[in-house]
């Protein structure tokens, strides 16, 4: 396949993030073993960017500046996934805003990746926790982000399991953008964690109470 042909493709539909698997059902025709080839070369030339192990992006996005949102790119690396803890927090504006990369739940192992773009960690639930999700825009682009209350939830367990339990005036949480929040959607999603987990949003929610 020419690169042209590629590019023009992706750039008319809008998909910079692509695996191998879905190089071959967007060009049926293509030869498996040569297009793997020609990804390795087109990488080396950089019109190809390598994200991770079989998951590339287009260097080039066309005429008009396109900027793939971070949130994004993490739903990519690592299926399935959703944007959560400290990175989501951050978003509804419960916690200032971080800088260490972005943050996400899955029902796969934990693992980080780094590439061009940032970190990006993925900690690990059980299948039933995994709920508790939307998918918003952003910039053009589909992200699944934990809802709010999720995300609170998310952080309280992910912190009680490594032993961190949250000071909470430490965080500098926002109180008052917790105390709009559905208390009782969110003591629900305590209850696909554990109890430990329920206890301490009962503690959030007589701290936001002061």
């Amino acid at each position: 396949m020419q690169y042209l042909k590629l590019i023009q493709r992706m750039q008319r539909e809008k998909f910079f993030i692509f695996s191998l698997q879905e190089l071959l059902i967007i060009f049926p025709g293509e030869n498996k073993k040569t297009l793997q080839n020609q990804l390795t070369e087109w990488v080396k030339r950089r019109y190809v960017l390598r994200l991770k192990k079989n998951l590339y992006e287009i260097s080039e996005k066309g005429s008009i500046e396109v900027i793939i949102p971070d949130l994004h790119i993490a739903n990519r690396l690592y299926l399935p996934s959703y944007v959560s803890l400290e990175t989501a927090l951050s978003i509804y504006n419960i916690i200032p805003e971080v800088a260490f990369g972005v943050t996400s739940v899955t029902t796969k192992v934990t693992r980080v990746f780094k590439n061009n773009h940032g970190q990006f960690s993925y900690f690990s639930c059980q299948p039933k926790a995994y709920l508790g999700y939307q998918i918003r825009e952003y910039s053009g682009f589909k992200v699944f982000i934990a809802e709010e209350e999720k995300a609170v939830v998310d952080f309280l367990y992910f912190r009680f399991r490594a032993n961190r339990r949250p000071d909470f005036k430490e965080e500098r949480l926002d109180k008052e953008i917790l105390k709009g929040l559905n208390w009782k959607k969110l003591l629900d999603f305590c209850k696909f964690y554990n109890r430990q987990v329920l206890i301490m949003a009962e503690e959030l929610r007589r701290y936001i109470r002061c």
